[in-house]
């Protein structure tokens, strides 16, 4: 994560307590910033955040009170889109967020904006035919956004893991599948490397900040050598191969979408422009750091594994 301490003054408010907003909001708040958290229910994990409500379906609407978020400096949010209504916490908040002192607000989105490449590099300026469905309801966000009149920057996302969302439970479990797919790679980032990306931009002066930024690892690479990586980390041996062709059938569709868009997205802009130092460069110094946290953690609480990284455009 960044090394600069945020000024104390900034009130971060993080709409969106799941995985990655939870992890951004202890961040922040360890370097002195003022944090609050939304969510639907109190989040255990949440270390004692200050929380507020945020429920946005229309059967069981619940807003945050305006009085909560007066004095806010920067937002995050990390809410996907609904079906048929957009961006939730536009929709909702958003007179409530023009209201505000805002220096900042950054928007997590997916680099599944940009569609299938064939495996090609993508950067920040590459077209976005989103292909319909959740990556298309992103890019429609994204353009929300941009012209809510905010000082909104869009962060594209791949693949995310962490502790807790590493192969390491599903191998031990017997659950993993070895699945080949000729020529396919996929992208992915450390938790921990959204949120230090998001800290860096938040600090950086307005006129530094690019509209859109790929927060993306060096190493796209196919998931059969990632999860190799992982069974040597664990000295276990791999599932037998399955060739994708015979089992596409098979899946759900969600996991057919994961599978049928190819592309490496760069992060040129985010490390050489923008100066970020990413803490974990590949999967492989990743990965042994969620080996040691996921032992530390079921160490301390008698449990321990995890889950699966989530896919491109799944909720952060």
């Amino acid at each position: 994560m960044t090394r600069e301490l945020v000024k104390s003054e900034r009130r971060l408010l993080v709409i969106g307590g799941g995985y990655t907003g939870v992890r951004l909001a202890r961040a922040a708040r360890q370097q002195g910033m003022a944090v609050k958290l939304t969510s639907r229910q109190p989040r255990p994990d949440a270390g004692g955040l200050a929380w507020l409500p945020f429920n946005s379906d229309p059967e069981a609407l619940v807003l945050p009170p305006a009085a909560a978020l007066a004095d806010t400096t920067d937002v995050v949010v990390s809410v996907p889109p609904e079906p048929g209504l957009g961006d939730p916490v536009l929709r909702l908040l958003g007179p409530m967020l023009r209201e505000l002192p805002l220096q900042w607000l950054g928007y997590l989105s997916t680099t599944g904006v940009y569609g299938n490449t064939g495996g090609a590099w993508v950067d920040e300026t590459a077209p976005t035919p989103a292909r319909a469905g959740r990556s298309l309801l992103r890019l429609e966000a994204e353009q929300a956004w941009l012209a809510s009149g905010l000082p909104v920057q869009l962060f594209r996302l791949p693949a995310i893991y962490g502790p807790g969302r590493s192969p390491f439970a599903a191998l031990r479990a017997g659950q993993s599948r070895l699945i080949h797919k000729p020529g396919q790679v996929f992208s992915r980032v450390h938790v921990d490397d959204i949120v230090g990306c998001l800290l860096h931009c938040l600090n950086l002066p307005l006129e530094q900040r690019p509209p859109v930024v790929n927060v993306a690892d060096d190493c796209p690479c196919p998931s059969s050598e990632t999860l190799g990586y992982a069974a040597h980390l664990l000295g276990q041996t791999l599932p037998p191969m399955e060739r994708y062709d015979t089992i596409a059938a098979s899946m759900s569709p969600m996991a057919r979408s994961f599978w049928a868009e190819n592309r490496r997205a760069s992060n040129q802009l985010l490390r050489q422009s923008l100066g970020y130092v990413l803490r974990y460069p590949s999967y492989r110094e990743g990965y042994r750091a969620c080996l040691a946290e996921e032992g530390a953690a079921g160490a301390a609480e008698g449990r321990g594994g995890g889950q699966s990284p989530r896919s491109p455009g799944s909720a952060t």
